[in-house]
């Protein structure tokens, strides 16, 4: 399979970059989060599972980043692709366009949401499934991340966030401030150089629609996010993988171990929510581990 980048050019006609690092006959495609993220967080994974051979494929959702930006100011366009159907489609035409097939899918966060999905939907294309950093509903999340901040900033500083938030006031610099205050404890605890740029890579658009302003608001479509009653039906094998220090509830993380029937639970400590860059040996050994075990025959949950 070709090395590198490649665009791709679906069938509605936008164009996604797609690159592919390593060599092998395992594949592993990745899912950024955001929504809107960008696929960087993968960038050193074909180096870090080389002994195993991996392949390692990871794209810029659309409207992320590299890919196309559609005009979502336009209501139809909007309509059309702003919805978790149309991410999810997209996944498996991009398995398709590049030919993948028994493979394994990681998805991180939001892309951990679109990993579940795939594997209720189209999981006799998978040989494993690795959830990084996602609960199986929304729920659960807004109590824990509303839990957190209050135990993490002084109460007239939650007072304030929550003011802002009741006001539509997101851009307040001081609200941002207890925002980058959260993001260092819970979410890019290690704070990598590496990701940094000059300006925001998020595609704003994609994220205010299905988020909203932060990771510790839910505001807009993933509100509805629940798969508490299907996840029981995630046959293939599959990792659950949480950071110690998580937005996620590390409580909702063991229910789903123990409701899906092949899930292993793994945690990082000193990890956040991009637990792969704050503690990466530990993520990687885990996640070595997972892929040896299923690739061996000898997996066990």
């Amino acid at each position: 399979m070709k090395q590198g980048t490649t665009i791709l050019t679906l069938d509605n006609g936008y164009h996604l970059w797609t690159n592919t690092q390593g060599q092998g006959d395992i594949h592993l495609l990745c899912l950024h989060g955001g929504p809107g993220g960008t696929h960087e967080y993968w960038e050193n994974f074909g180096e870090k599972l080389a002994d195993l051979g991996v392949q390692v494929h990871m794209y810029d959702q659309l409207g992320s980043f590299y890919s196309d930006q559609p005009d979502y100011n336009d209501p139809e366009i909007a309509a059309k692709y702003l919805t978790t159907d149309y991410f999810l489609g997209e996944v498996e035409e991009v398995r398709q366009k590049l030919g993948l097939d028994n493979f394994y899918l990681i998805g991180q966060s939001w892309g951990g949401a679109l990993t579940m999905l795939y594997a209720l939907k189209y999981g006799q294309h998978l040989k494993g499934a690795i959830v990084s950093s996602m609960i199986d509903n929304i729920d659960e999340y807004v109590v824990h991340i509303n839990k957190v901040r209050e135990e993490t900033l002084p109460v007239e500083a939650v007072a304030y966030m929550k003011r802002c938030e009741n006001e539509g006031t997101w851009d307040d610099p001081q609200y941002q401030q207890y925002v980058d205050i959260l993001n260092r404890n819970f979410v890019d605890r290690r704070q990598p150089p590496a990701i940094s740029h000059l300006i925001s890579t998020m595609a704003t658009p994609v994220y205010n629609a299905f988020q909203g302003d932060n990771e510790f608001v839910v505001t807009g479509k993933l509100k509805d996010f629940d798969l508490r009653k299907q996840i029981q039906n995630i046959t293939v094998p599959t990792l659950l993988t949480f950071g110690q220090h998580e937005t996620m509830p590390l409580s909702s993380a063991l229910r789903m171990s123990e409701q899906i029937p092949n899930a292993r639970l793994e945690t990082t400590p000193n990890g956040g929510h991009h637990h792969m860059m704050d503690n990466p040996d530990v993520y990687f050994e885990h996640l070595e581990k997972f892929i040896k075990d299923v690739e061996g025959g000898h997996y066990q949950p």
